[in-house]
């Protein structure tokens, strides 16, 4: 089945699962099953093997699933079997925390360039990467065939930010500014804002 077919929804769930499975062999386990799957994240088996039945077969009814195996086909199939290229926009606290973060190569993403407005920050270094001007990304995007994209930058510029995103090539944004983004269909975004999943917890206390 064309993956445009897929429901977001369920795409959504393959990470978690990936993840999951990525725990399961780290932990020396090889072999699991939805059930088990579904007492760690809180979801049911049967929503699992659903989910699953929309890109293949991958276990068999009570040997379960090998736990490499699952893990690798879920890999393919969320195209992280290899290194993606990634700008970060936005060099403040935020963004100097995501620059410094460990966790994106392991799973399939590495920051390559980093960008800010702020002729002060522009020439600093952190790590190994130099912090250049908004001026250069275009350029930079197409000499390195870059596709995705991360904006960390206040609320206020985040749209201007992900227009010129969109003008130098990127195809994917993940926005950590708090303002949703008004952009033509067919650039893919993902919006992060912490306060709005505090604010849907608080709630319920």
């Amino acid at each position: 089945m064309p993956s445009k077919q897929i429901p977001d929804i369920v795409v959504g769930r393959l990470p978690v699962y990936l993840r999951a499975l990525s725990h399961l062999a780290a932990e020396g386990i090889q072999v699991t099953s939805s059930h088990e799957l579904g007492k760690r994240l809180g979801i049911s088996a049967a929503q699992i093997r659903k989910d699953l039945s929309h890109f293949g077969e991958f276990g068999k009814q009570g040997t379960g699933y090998n736990v490499g195996y699952l893990r690798d086909q879920l890999k393919r199939i969320l195209k992280v079997d290899r290194e993606w290229p990634v700008v970060l926009i936005g060099v403040g606290d935020l963004g100097r925390a995501l620059a410094h973060y460990g966790g994106f190569v392991d799973r399939g993403f590495r920051i390559v360039a980093l960008f800010d407005n702020d002729s002060n920050k522009v020439g600093q270094r952190i790590g190994e990467l130099e912090i250049m001007s908004m001026e250069t990304l275009a350029d930079v995007v197409r000499e390195r065939s870059i596709q995705v994209a991360m904006i960390a930058v206040p609320a206020a510029h985040a749209q201007k930010v992900a227009e010129q995103c969109m003008a130098a090539g990127i195809k994917a944004i993940l926005n950590y500014a708090p303002i949703t983004l008004s952009l033509p269909d067919g650039t893919l975004v993902q919006h992060i804002d912490p306060v709005t999943h505090l604010q849907r917890m608080t709630h319920y206390l």
